[in-house]
């Protein structure tokens, strides 16, 4: 199995590397002290197994598997206890290595990892996507931070060259990415493309009109071609 280390610590990326090296299943491509360069290459590559410190600076384990459309195998490793029943609530995690770790254990975790079978986002049919992710919330990368945003918060998404604008009941925010990609994050159940510049959270309209819907204080233009999937979406009395 390819896999991964995200550890802030060099010393304990230093020790996972170690144990990996006495498994010949496994091949450590490559090691990370913090999450956005684990996100930034796992963007890039695709991997089977995940080996990831619970406790980094600013961003979680947690927060990192959160950000994972279709996370892979996962094991945890830290050097604190108090948070195994939360870590089964994932099912991209296999075990729950607790520091000092060692090579009987670590091998028992492999063989754990070997066999179980992860189920992934693009498995799941339509409408068990929605449900998942209807409560959801995904992160965006502004300046170096990744910030936290609660899906069903957003209301409208505009596409503007290479950027696209995020509007929030809270706050606005400029993202370099494209409308496709975060078309592809959110749930279907909120959300409609309904032009080729605009996304909007079909739970937000105030108004529809003509070829277009009024939402806050954003009217928003409709395509002919999406217009009738609006329409269809709608609780119409």
């Amino acid at each position: 199995m390819n896999c991964i280390v995200i550890d802030d610590e060099a010393s304990a990326r230093a020790i996972i590397s170690q144990l990996c090296s006495n498994v010949p299943s496994l091949l450590v491509l490559d090691e990370f002290p913090n999450a956005m360069q684990a996100i930034k290459y796992l963007n890039q590559n695709e991997v089977d197994l995940i080996f990831l410190d619970i406790h980094m600076p600013d961003f979680t384990g947690f927060d990192f598997i959160e950000t994972l459309k279709n996370p892979p195998k996962i094991i945890l490793t830290t050097s604190d206890t108090k948070f195994a029943i939360q870590a089964f609530e994932y099912s991209c995690i296999v075990d729950y290595l607790v520091k000092p770790i060692t090579q009987v254990r670590f091998d028992k975790a492999i063989k754990k990892a070997e066999t179980k079978e992860v189920t992934s986002v693009s498995s799941i049919s339509k409408t068990d996507k929605n449900t998942l992710l209807s409560d959801h919330h995904l992160y965006i990368n502004i300046d170096r931070r990744l910030i936290k945003i609660d899906i069903p918060s957003i209301y409208l998404v505009e596409a503007k060259g290479d950027y696209i604008q995020i509007k929030t009941e809270d706050k606005n925010y400029t993202v370099h990415s494209t409308l496709k990609k975060i078309e592809e994050k959110l749930p279907d159940s909120l959300f409609l493309k309904v032009h080729r510049s605009y996304i909007i959270n079909i739970k937000k309209i105030i108004d529809i009109q003509d070829n277009s819907v009024l939402i806050k204080k954003d009217v928003i233009p409709v395509s002919r071609s999406n217009r009738p999937e609006l329409m269809k979406r709608l609780n119409l009395l």
